[in-house]
C-alpha cells in the first residue's frame, strides 16, 4: 500500500547517523505491517536495513539475533544439536499469519516491537528467556527481558526514539526440550493461542502462553505439576482482563483453549521426561 502521507525516507548507514526522534517516525524494517494498512500519521520512516547489521550470530553463548534478521533468515539456520529446542524456532516462523513470501521479508525485531498478541517471535524470545539490546536517542544501550517488553497490543516498553538492536537466546533455553501448541480459528488464520513449554534438565518445567493474552505470561514450577495444579495457576495468572478479544477469538474459547494446550503440552514434557 502507497503511504502518502510519507515526506521523507531516512537510510542511516551507522548510529551517528540515526535522526532526533519526532513525532510522525517510524522505524521500517521488513514493512510486511506497515505497508499493509493507511498509516496517517506518519511523515518520516527511518530505514534500519540501511544499517547492515548482520542477521544472526550462534556461539557458545547462545543465538544473537538483529532486530533484522528475517523470519526466513532464523527458519533456515543450522543449530548446534544440543540445542534441541530448535524446532520451536521454525514452527514458530510458521506460526505468522503470512505465505513464505511474507517470512522472507517480516523481520524478528518488527515481529516483536509491534506487539500484536498473536506475534510469534514474542512467544520465541518469552519461552527462551531471551534478552533484548535497546537503543537510546542519547548513545546510551540498555538490556530488557523479552517478558518485559510487551506491555499489551501495539504498546511496548521502549522509550520515544528507542530502537530494538538485538535479541539474545542463551544457549541454557535452547538446550531444553520444547513442546508448542497453537490454535486458530480457522486452519491458515491468526493464532488464537500459542503456548511453548520447556523442560531443562533439573526437571523445572516453564510455560509461555501468547495470543489469548494481552501480553505474554510465563509461569514457572521446579518440576512437572499435575494438570490439576497446572489449571489453577493458568487461572491465577490470567485474570479475565488480561484475555484478548477480537474477531480471531471470544475469550471465553480462548480461556478454555489455553487450558486444553497447556495440558497436552505438559503430558508431553512429562512422557518424554
Amino acid at each position: 500500500m502507497d503511504l502518502h502521507t510519507i515526506e521523507t525516507v531516512l537510510r542511516p548507514r551507522d548510529r551517528g547517523d540515526l535522526p532526533e526522534w519526532r513525532a510522525g517516525d517510524a522505524c521500517l524494517a521488513g514493512g510486511t505491517w506497515l505497508f499493509s494498512q493507511p498509516q496517517p500519521d506518519l511523515r518520516r520512516l527511518v530505514d534500519l536495513a540501511a544499517l547492515g547489521w548482520p542477521p544472526h550470530r550462534i556461539d557458545a553463548d547462545g543465538l544473537t539475533l538483529s532486530a533484522t534478521c528475517t523470519l526466513g533468515d532464523l527458519e533456515a539456520l543450522d543449530l548446534p544439536a544440543a540445542w534441541i529446542a530448535a524446532p520451536v524456532i521454525g514452527a514458530c516462523c510458521r506460526a505468522l499469519l503470512g505465505s513464505f513470501k511474507i517470512r522472507h521479508v517480516a523481520t524478528v525485531g518488527g515481529n516483536l516491537c509491534l506487539a500484536l498478541p498473536a506475534g510469534p517471535i514474542i512467544a520465541l524470545a518469552v519461552a527462551m528467556e531471551a534478552t533484548c539490546l535497546l537503543w537510546a536517542p542519547d548513545g546510551t544501550e540498555r538490556r530488557l527481558p523479552a517478558l518485559g517488553l510487551v506491555l499489551g497490543p501495539q504498546r511496548t516498553a521502549l522509550a520515544p526514539g528507542e530502537i530494538l538492536r538485538s535479541l539474545h537466546l542463551p544457549a541454557a533455553a535452547l538446550s531444553r526440550r520444547a513442546v508448542l501448541r497453537r490454535a486458530s480459528l480457522t486452519p491458515n488464520g491468526r493464532s488464537g493461542a500459542l503456548l511453548i513449554g520447556t523442560l531443562a534438565m533439573d526437571g523445572a518445567f516453564a510455560l509461555t502462553v501468547t495470543a489469548s493474552v494481552k501480553r505474554p505470561v510465563r509461569l514457572a514450577f521446579p518440576a512437572v505439576p499435575g494438570r490439576g495444579a497446572l489449571i489453577r495457576a493458568l487461572d491465577a495468572a490470567l485474570p479475565d482482563d488480561l484475555i484478548h478479544d477480537d474477531v480471531h477469538g471470544r475469550p471465553d474459547w480462548r480461556r478454555h483453549t489455553t487450558g486444553a494446550l497447556a495440558g497436552e503440552i505438559r503430558d508431553a514434557l512429562e512422557a518424554g521426561a
